[in-house]
């Protein structure tokens, strides 16, 4: 194989769950991203560290058909609404509708058929780029509405992938799509990512209750939740603070600060000395949610063993939990005749960076 020339490899899969699509993207660098049908996911990134040596810095199971209805939603699209609605209820034009509850007393990423959980058409695989597309009918899982979504990658030679959802409904309902990769850059299966340096572009938090359901933006001014200068994930992540005491760990929704024009779409970076590989990511969402892994203990085998908790953290790009819900939050209601489009960049380099 020419690796001076990007290159597309699709191979299908006859698994329990159904028959599975995996599509290998090769840039012009011979780094690569493997993407599969099931749950329009993540299955790889391989990238140079600072030796030049390929590192697979995502997480992911050893067989494919593990990825159907894991407790970790690990690398896919989780929908029609990702992260939490509180008591699975929404409202829409005087309308209540009440979807399955399936974490705690909430509803989470969309019930347990949500989009993770379906496997979506191949539209189209190319070198450097696969559309997956998936239709959502009235109905879905208690949603109104059919929803018509697309979910773009594109792998360029810069080792920049780029994700795009798009979207379109034949009747209000309400949408929040995200990935749900988990980023280990160490090499996933080589540890935990509690040494990792993460910054969050962030000058307030979401405070929640104890079902993890936001109550309102809060100040991170003097919090262990205060990431504006890059601080190592596990230097705080056992203090007595409640946001922690909930999630066993950090798992909480940061809006995005929109202040800097020099830096308008940036999120978040994430960072490990040990490899000197550098994850920047980028959005037009409002808000990212930080899950450091915390429950990853009994999920199914992983590539290279055993993930236990702590072993990836998530960089999910989205709107708010349970916006449907909250007056405060931007809206994420979406009508006919609108369309929806968000984007998500993961760009990986290598770097060296200073902590506080």
């Amino acid at each position: 194989m020419d690796t001076n020339k990007p290159t597309v490899i699709r191979q299908i899969h006859d698994t329990a769950v159904g028959q599975i699509t995996e599509v290998k993207l090769i840039n012009a660098r011979g780094a690569w991203v493997t993407l599969s049908s099931l749950g329009a996911g993540i299955v790889s990134v391989v990238v140079p560290d600072r030796d030049g040596n390929f590192v697979d810095v995502a997480l992911g199971y050893k067989n494919l058909a593990d990825y159907m209805a894991d407790g970790p939603c690990c690398g896919k699209t989780p929908g029609r609404y990702a992260n939490r609605i509180a008591r699975g209820r929404f409202t829409i034009d005087g309308h209540e509708y009440q979807l399955a509850i399936n974490n705690g007393p909430n509803a989470l990423h969309g019930g347990p058929t949500g989009f993770q959980n379906h496997i979506w058409d191949v539209v189209e695989a190319e070198p450097g780029k696969v559309v997956f597309g998936l239709v959502s009918p009235d109905g879905d899982e208690g949603y109104p509405g059919t929803f018509e979504v697309r979910a773009t990658y594109t792998w360029d030679d810069d080792n920049r992938l780029t994700i795009r959802y798009e979207g379109k409904t034949n009747a209000p309902t309400v949408v929040n799509l995200t990935n749900h990769t988990y980023w280990n850059l160490n090499g996933e299966g080589h540890g935990n990512i509690l040494d990792h340096i993460l910054e969050i572009n962030a000058r307030e938090y979401l405070m929640t209750d104890d079902t993890l359901v936001p109550i309102k933006p809060t100040p991170v001014e003097g919090t262990p939740m205060d990431f504006r200068r890059p601080h190592v994930i596990g230097s705080r992540i056992n203090e007595p603070f409640p946001a922690l005491i909930y999630g066993k760990g950090y798992d909480n929704c940061w809006p995005i600060d929109r202040t800097d024009p020099s830096r308008p779409d940036f999120a978040a970076s994430l960072y490990s000395s040990v490899t000197g590989i550098m994850l920047t990511v980028k959005t037009n969402q409002p808000a990212v949610q930080v899950y450091t892994g915390n429950w990853l203990d009994g999920c199914p085998e992983g590539k290279s063993g055993i993930y236990h908790d702590y072993d990836g953290v998530a960089i999910e790009c989205q709107d708010y939990p349970n916006a449907p819900n909250a007056v405060w939050a931007p809206s994420t209601l979406l009508r006919p005749g609108a369309f929806y489009s968000r984007f998500i960049k993961f760009e990986f380099s290598t770097a060296k960076t200073d902590t506080e």
